[in-house]
């Protein structure tokens, strides 16, 4: 049988975000559109036959064993399918923290995934995007990947149109933004721009890239503090200088990126605001089957 299994784990960008409601739980309902992108985490999973979870995130300071999302995740599976429990998790992080692009989340998707092809290949991918609800909400769309939009607390998935070919500029600045306390801010009456999801399919159907970010909203840019808010601006004015179509802040941020037709110019533009905040990255979308 095999035991060991080393899978990607490709990060999620948001072309929108809205938040449409407070709900009875405490939780937003959320209505957005995700993809993923082939920058990511490697992550390589091997059985243990002591029953113990161990994760190791080598040159992080990232918590280990069932602290870590990853970690969560083995438990989650060795208890909802029964199967004998123990595993060795190693992470190689490329994903930046506390960035509003699924880093934890995304890992904990390999995870399933990497102990699914193992022990039970049987499992659909529905039944491990079910499990991915118990241990984060950004956990099932993880699962399935691709373009997507979730509703819900991101748990709803219904499958996209796929992306136009395009280059991707990624830039964090050098804070966080930790989710909890950015919901805490929002007063969902008083935010006033939403995006038109409508809008961004049909776009998406005709491979438009520009019509494509004309659709772009994050509400969560509405609540940023002034100088979050001046960095965001920055990153998003330094983007579409360099001939990005469109730029947008991704998750609860605060990671900015931009979309752009040419490959030149996403290469200008990386090369251009990695002087200025270190973590840059160009990327480009997921290939879809």
């Amino acid at each position: 049988m095999m035991k060991e299994l080393t899978l990607f784990a490709p990060a999620k960008l948001n072309l929108t975000l809205d938040i449409l409601r407070r709900r009875a739980d405490g939780y937003h309902d959320l209505k957005m559109v995700m993809i993923s992108v082939d920058l990511g985490d490697t992550l390589t999973v091997r059985l243990r036959a002591d029953g113990r979870i161990l994760v190791r995130v080598p040159g992080t300071d990232l918590p280990e064993g069932e602290d870590n999302l990853a970690g969560r995740a083995a438990r989650v599976f060795f208890n909802e399918t029964g199967a004998t429990p123990g595993a060795e998790i190693i992470i190689e992080k490329r994903i930046p923290a506390q960035a509003g692009m699924a880093g934890g989340s995304s890992d904990a998707a390999a995870v399933l995934r990497a102990l699914r092809t193992i022990l039970r290949p049987e499992m659909t991918d529905r039944e491990l995007e079910t499990m991915g609800e118990r241990i984060g909400s950004d956990v099932p769309y993880c699962v399935r990947g691709g373009t997507a939009l979730a509703e819900g607390r991101g748990e709803r998935l219904t499958d996209w149109p796929s992306m136009p070919p395009c280059q991707i500029v990624v830039c964090k600045p050098d804070f966080g933004l930790p989710t909890p306390a950015l919901f805490g801010r929002v007063r969902v009456e008083k935010l006033k721009t939403h995006p038109d999801h409508e809008a961004l399919h049909a776009a998406l159907l005709g491979k438009d890239l520009r019509a494509m970010t004309e659709s772009m909203v994050n509400v969560f840019e509405e609540v940023l503090t002034p100088n979050e808010a001046e960095t965001i601006g920055d990153i998003k004015a330094r983007l579409l200088h360099f001939g990005a179509a469109g730029a947008v802040m991704t998750g609860s941020g605060p990671t900015v990126f931009g979309l752009f037709e040419d490959g030149a110019a996403a290469r200008g533009a990386f090369d251009a605001l990695r002087t200025v905040y270190p973590q840059t990255f160009l990327t480009r979308p997921v290939p879809e089957v």
